[in-house]
């Protein structure tokens, strides 16, 4: 026998201990015999039989002093293990294995609950639960439905073939409105329901008919708005008793409120996703010559990241992306160019120089027309006049043939290009001072706006006015509310021009290069001031808190010289030097510009070569780009056939340290 099964009650104990003390009284008074023990020998007796009810209390106190101290243990949340408490007194001993019962399941509890709060992997954490529900139920097995957008319960994790349960697999969807007898019973109570299904019940579900057993539970998941979230069978060969049925249905409640939770945060993030894709989609479709600039830069920073998590030596040895890290990411990649929802569309289209919402050289060319139409006028007014009909001809031909010139260069100025020289920008001007006579007040139809801008007193009609001006109403002045200001709290750091815009014909005809103006320019580089400003705005959890610094540091440079916070290689994370290096290499790549044409391979990766060279961007990240392909993988998909030539890796890389 053992000794648990040697066990009495306390009460026989007691009893027990009473005997003996009476027996040992009674033979100690026989042994003196009839007459009356002195003083000292009724000590001695007294003595002995303390020592004989002290040694039985301590037998039977010692079990009840070590659950005290696993009761402590079990206040101080110590769930570890421990010999079970055992004793000679039934009720000691009994208490002692209920107490160990007690521990391990709240221990279990405790363990389930902290995976279902800390799993963040929606798909691994539906099977790991099913599994511990089996585990815990004895079950042969057991089925997880959750409800879908519709309603409809579906197959989430499986277990019925006594292993480990598995994600969903392809079984049909139930309607909650024609659930099987034991689901819609357990529907309905909106608790725990034993019985069983039939084999055509679970030839309908998609289950094995040889799951037609006696012992089945069906346990509603509720979310806190009282919604069926989903249904858990649990199969077993005998009936589940009634302690395991209340704490799977504890347990279970606690997963419903974790799975609901999981669900909401997944939910949340869909809806963060299809915010983001939606925002970048709607700034390539604002401008069709940026068409999908802000989905090819994530991806190509993407291909970078994960070639960089690839390496097991070199600089990006230990570089590696953690769920955490990838989330952020994608958020800043595909947010990164978020701020030009406020940039306006004809900036960001500036095809020409005279460009602003349609192109100023429909004016220009009016004007040169009343030119031409002034000089055939001339002609007629001279030959009615008695002239020369042979010098007056002369002279009108003189005159609209260089008119003709003189436009046609000043359209190609518009045009821009590489380079305007000093002596064309000169022509441009000589040109600009030849007069043409206005009649019409120039204030009529004007928006209030424009009239301030207009100078006073307006001068006296007919007036002579250059035929291409700066005039004191193409001079937008920047309000205060667009300039930045020292210490900012952003830290940006880049030089505002005075004017918002600069509309003057000369100004933009005789820009060095390109299309833009400087004002232009700080216009479209404001775009990521706009960026981090609207980033930083956003209640972003902890782990994504550097999705601005990320998504505002693509434009920064090497060498501290980049905008807008001028920030050098010591304070730009990786992450932002990837980004760099994909917006770069997706503008020279890019067929949809108007303002230049599509480079091919070898001419793009030159050009990246010196602006490594001279500190622009990161000469070892450029490296990975090159030596892991990334560079052709990403023109594959994206470039023209015509675009894509040989490139010298080697070469290239050596030329961008040289």
């Amino acid at each position: 026998m053992t000794r648990r099964q040697l066990s009495f009650p306390l009460y026989l104990h007691i009893t027990l201990l009473s005997v003996v003390l009476v027996f040992v009284t009674g033979e100690t008074l026989r042994w003196f015999g009839d007459a009356i023990p002195g003083e000292g020998e009724f000590l001695i007796l007294v003595a002995f039989a303390a020592l004989v009810a002290l040694l039985i209390s301590r037998r039977i106190a010692a079990p009840l002093a070590r659950l005290a101290n696993e009761s402590e243990a079990v206040r101080r949340f110590d769930f570890t293990d421990h010999p079970v408490v055992q004793s000679s007194v039934r009720e000691i001993d009994a208490l002692g294995a209920a107490f160990d019962l007690m521990r391990d399941a709240v221990r279990r509890f405790l363990r389930i609950n902290r995976r279902l709060v800390t799993e963040t992997d929606f798909e691994i954490l539906r099977p790991w639960l099913l599994d511990k529900l089996v585990d815990i139920a004895e079950a042969r097995g057991g089925v997880l439905y959750l409800a879908d957008a519709t309603g409809a319960l579906r197959v989430n994790a499986l277990d019925v073939e006594g292993g480990k349960a598995k994600p969903a697999p392809d079984l049909p969807p139930l309607s909650p409105d024609a659930l099987p007898g034991l689901m819609e019973a357990a529907r309905t109570a909106t608790h725990p329901v034993s019985g069983h299904l039939t084999v055509e019940e679970l030839s309908a579900l998609g289950l094995d008919a040889a799951l037609a057993i006696p012992a089945m539970l069906a346990l509603p998941l509720r979310d806190r708005h009282d919604q069926l979230l989903g249904m858990l069978l649990l199969f077993k060969d005998d009936e589940i008793d009634e302690a395991s049925a209340r704490f799977i249905e504890a347990l279970t409640a606690s997963a419903a409120s974790a799975l609901e939770t999981q669900e909401l945060i997944k939910e949340q993030k869909d809806l963060i996703q299809a915010t983001i894709r939606m925002i970048a989609g709607a700034i390539d479709e604002k401008s069709p010559y940026t068409g999908g600039h802000c989905a090819r830069v994530p991806e190509l920073t993407f291909m970078l990241a994960r070639a960089a998590c690839a390496q097991d030596r070199g600089p990006y040895a230990e570089f590696q992306l953690s769920d955490d890290d990838w989330e952020q990411l994608h958020i800043a990649a595909w947010l990164h160019d978020c701020g030009k929802v406020t940039t306006p569309e004809y900036i960001v289209d500036k095809a020409t120089k005279l460009e602003t919402v349609y192109n100023r050289i429909h004016e220009v060319r009016m004007r040169f027309e009343l030119l031409k139409r002034d000089a055939q006028i001339a002609y007629w007014q001279g030959l009615a006049g008695g002239a020369d009909e042979a010098a007056l001809r002369e002279a009108r031909d003189r005159q609209l043939a260089e008119l003709d010139g003189e436009f046609a260069f000043v359209a190609r100025c518009n045009v821009g290009g590489e380079f305007l020289p000093p002596e064309q920008q000169a022509r441009l001007r000589e040109i600009g001072g030849r007069r043409w006579l206005r009649t019409l007040d120039d204030r009529l139809g004007l928006s209030r706006e424009e009239l301030e801008r207009l100078p006073q007193p307006a001068p006296t009609l007919p007036v002579e006015e250059p035929l291409l001006s700066d005039r004191t109403e193409h001079r937008i002045p920047r309000p205060e509310s667009e300039r930045i200001e020292e210490g900012n709290r952003w830290g940006f750091a880049m030089d505002v021009p005075e004017l918002l815009y600069d509309r003057g014909e000369l100004h933009n005809l005789t820009i060095n290069r390109g299309t833009l103006t400087a004002e232009d320019r700080y216009k479209i580089n404001q775009h990521i001031v706009q960026t981090i400003k609207m980033l930083d705005e956003l209640p972003l959890p902890r782990h994504l808190r550097q999705v601005p610094r990320i998504a505002g540091g693509h434009h920064e440079k090497m060498d501290g010289t980049g905008y807008p916070c001028r920030l050098d290689a010591s304070q730009l994370s990786l992450e932002a030097r990837m980004m760099a290096i994909a917006d770069i290499y997706e503008a020279l790549t890019a067929a949809d510009r108007p303002y230049k044409p599509a480079k091919t391979l070898s001419e793009s990766i030159a050009i990246m070569a010196r602006m490594c060279k001279d500190r622009h961007i990161d000469p070892d990240l450029f490296a990975l780009f090159l030596r892991t392909g990334v560079y052709r993988d990403y023109a594959e998909r994206y470039l023209r056939p015509e675009q894509i030539d040989a490139v010298d890796v080697e070469a290239s890389i050596r030329a961008s340290v040289a």
